[in-house]
């Protein structure tokens, strides 16, 4: 579980840095829709830190469910903000991995259900 939170910890410290780099650095660079693309990346590499955090530290998830689910949300930051950030920052051409974006978002939608299916069973093993 620390490993995963380490992880977690730098992801977030690098949202951070990028998102005050693109604000500082970039603004005047980028057009505003790519400006608008890099900020989403930003986003949502925040908002699943955030639910990183909450994945490794909520008591009732098993440890192959942190694992599992950390694995999803560790690899949909990899390859939906990677990729955006690659194409942004990199210069990476967008045609060569237009697969990469949608995969990462596949991947953050897959560890959510892995979440919401943890909740439902709880909910009707209740009643």
């Amino acid at each position: 579980m620390n490993k995963n939170l380490s992880i977690t910890a730098f992801l977030g410290i690098t949202a951070i840095i990028l998102g005050a780099f693109a604000s500082h650095s970039l603004k005047e660079k980028l057009t505003p829709d790519a400006m608008s693309s890099l900020e989403t990346a930003i986003r949502y590499q925040m908002y699943h830190v955030l639910v990183l955090l909450f994945v490794n530290t909520y008591q009732d998830f098993s440890a192959k469910l942190k694992r599992t689910a950390s694995l999803f949300f560790f690899l949909g930051i990899l390859f939906f903000s990677g990729s955006i950030y690659a194409i942004y920052l990199l210069g990476v051409s967008a045609k060569s991995i237009w697969f990469i974006t949608p995969l990462g978002g596949l991947l953050f939608i897959i560890g959510w259900l892995l979440l919401f299916l943890f909740f439902i069973r709880k909910v009707i093993n209740k009643k």
